[in-house]
């Protein structure tokens, strides 16, 4: 399992706060951060697709009884080996299977070559995934950033990112999308690491445990 770690005292973290105050403070207070990334690029797509509009227990659930059905082999082959009728008695969707047959389909006939996206920039990466079905454009940016280790992406329309900015910014709900947008150029190369610290606002909870980061002790 590989992380990505990102330290708050690296070059490219001070250079974003230093072009943030606010940020700064959040990176004060969260310190260094470890991601968890998804360097097998094939099953980081089946896993995101899996994942669409269910619980992420659900996820987790379905994608271990694929892992156990596919005998820990998930692969495009290994996908258009097996029935629908099989794929479906693991829990998937008749939608869900018809999306993971597109993109088995597609990396099997080399129209999507996953190996060298990697040679790619972002937007031809993202035209390509969003050909296959089921990819939209978050689930490509979700790829480029978790298993293309892409530090330049902004996801806009990730709701983690929207809620941990309403937040940080103290703006009102339907501002916290164009708060991102305004955001945008001032983080810049560093889109990516400022995305981490917004979800870490999610993820520590501090959307419940304090009104705005004046809040939190040191500030």
């Amino acid at each position: 399992m590989e992380k990505l770690k990102i330290y708050h005292d690296d070059k490219s973290v001070k250079e974003l706060g230093n072009a943030d105050p606010q940020m700064k403070k959040l990176i004060q207070i969260i310190g260094d951060i470890e991601v968890i990334m998804r360097l097998d690029y094939f099953t980081s797509l089946v896993r995101s697709m899996i994942g669409q509009q269910i619980s992420v227990q659900a996820a987790n659930a379905i994608y271990k009884r694929l892992e156990s059905l596919m005998e820990n082999n998930i692969t495009a082959v290994s996908i258009l080996k097996t029935s629908d009728e099989r794929l479906s008695s693991i829990g998937l969707s008749g939608r869900k299977i018809i999306y993971l047959r597109d993109l088995a389909e597609k990396v099997n006939q080399s129209e999507v070559d996953l190996q060298k996206l990697h040679t790619l920039d972002n937007q031809t990466i993202i035209k390509q995934l969003t050909s296959i079905k089921g990819i939209g454009k978050w689930t490509a940016e979700m790829f480029l950033i978790f298993s293309l280790g892409r530090m330049n992406v902004l996801a806009l329309d990730d709701i983690g990112i929207q809620r941990g900015a309403k937040w940080l910014y103290e703006v009102e709900k339907s501002e916290r999308r164009k708060i991102l947008v305004d955001k945008q150029p001032i983080w810049s190369p560093h889109l990516t690491i400022a995305s981490f610290y917004l979800w870490e606002i999610v993820h520590l909870d501090f959307l419940k445990k304090y009104n705005s980061i004046e809040d939190i002790g040191g500030n």
